[in-house]
């Protein structure tokens, strides 16, 4: 649970939420139009059904779009499906990306810090910046 609220956190601080609702609301609005536009689709099920189809580039088949505007709107939607698939795993990559990067400065720059003040450090401090060192000896 805490990780969806991560994420969440991110999508919301990177504006990428707004496209994400935005998708929703288009994908349950084209759903709509979908049910009252094509003959073969009777029930809002069957729409959401048809549109899951779309947005998920699987066409079962059992349920096709047969009229332009059914068809207009199967293209908007699997366009912006194929938009939405690409940018919400991109966001998200990058801020891990950028959050990591952030953390390797930070300690950088401490060990940085410590260096420059070697002569003001305790024993202890001076034991775990000797370990760092040796720990990162070993990783090259």
């Amino acid at each position: 649970m805490k990780k969806s609220k991560l994420i969440i956190k991110v999508l919301k601080r990177t504006g990428a939420i707004k496209m994400l609702y935005g998708f929703i609301g288009l994908f349950f609005a084209i759903s709509l139009l979908i049910m009252i536009f094509e003959p073969k689709i009777n029930t809002f099920s069957d729409s959401i059904w048809y549109c899951f189809n779309v947005m998920t580039t699987i066409g079962f088949g059992d349920v096709t779009s047969v009229t332009i505007v059914g068809r207009v709107l199967s293209i908007i939607l699997s366009v912006y499906s194929i938009l939405i698939i690409a940018v919400i795993p991109g966001v998200l990559t990058s801020y891990y990306i950028e959050s990591i990067k952030l953390r390797s400065n930070e300690s950088m720059e401490k060990f940085m810090n410590d260096l420059e003040h070697l002569p003001e450090l305790s024993k202890e401090e001076l034991s775990d910046l000797s370990e760092r060192i040796k720990q990162f000896q070993k990783k090259r």
